[in-house]
């Protein structure tokens, strides 16, 4: 095969390659406006993926994120309650147990648990702009701290 017909049939091998992956970024703050934190997010499927955001001081929180639809099984969202006790639901977050509830409730939103090093943890919901798009097609939403503290988040279009 010579270089000039090699060439094409390697860039259509890494664009294929590459089709399934999307990848974006997002911004948010405290409710008061300060503390500024930056998202970015990962997606190898059309429902799910990885996420960090990365806070003022440097701390890094990051995880699994999940879009929920019809189609979503409990089963799969297990990594949404690691190091949440059962039933906490205050902040806006009802719902945030494992059960047809918590499907129905946040159906067409992305939700997230992302974590640190040391074990503590962020949970997090967007609703989609362009749903039939994931994450890729924007959305806004909020995270919640441990302590309570709310970060309100915007993802663009990716």
């Amino acid at each position: 095969m010579t270089h000039r017909t090699m060439l094409p049939a390697l860039s259509l091998l890494l664009a294929l390659a590459a089709g399934c992956t999307t990848m974006g970024t997002g911004f948010g703050s405290t409710a008061s406006g300060a503390d500024p934190v930056t998202f970015n997010w990962k997606s190898s499927d059309a429902v799910s993926g990885t996420m960090s955001a990365t806070l003022t001081g440097g701390q890094i929180y990051s995880g699994q994120f999940f879009e929920i639809t019809k189609d979503t099984r409990i089963d799969n969202l297990g990594p949404l309650w690691t190091g949440w006790r059962p039933g906490w639901g205050f902040g806006g977050f009802d719902y945030w147990d494992a059960g047809p509830s918590f499907v129905t409730h946040y159906s067409g939103r992305v939700v997230a648990n992302l974590g640190t090093a040391g074990g503590a943890h962020m949970r997090c919901k967007f609703q989609l702009t362009h749903p039939s798009e994931g994450m890729a097609g924007g959305g806004s939403g909020q995270c919640q701290m441990p302590d309570g503290q709310t970060i309100d988040a915007t993802f663009p279009t990716a």
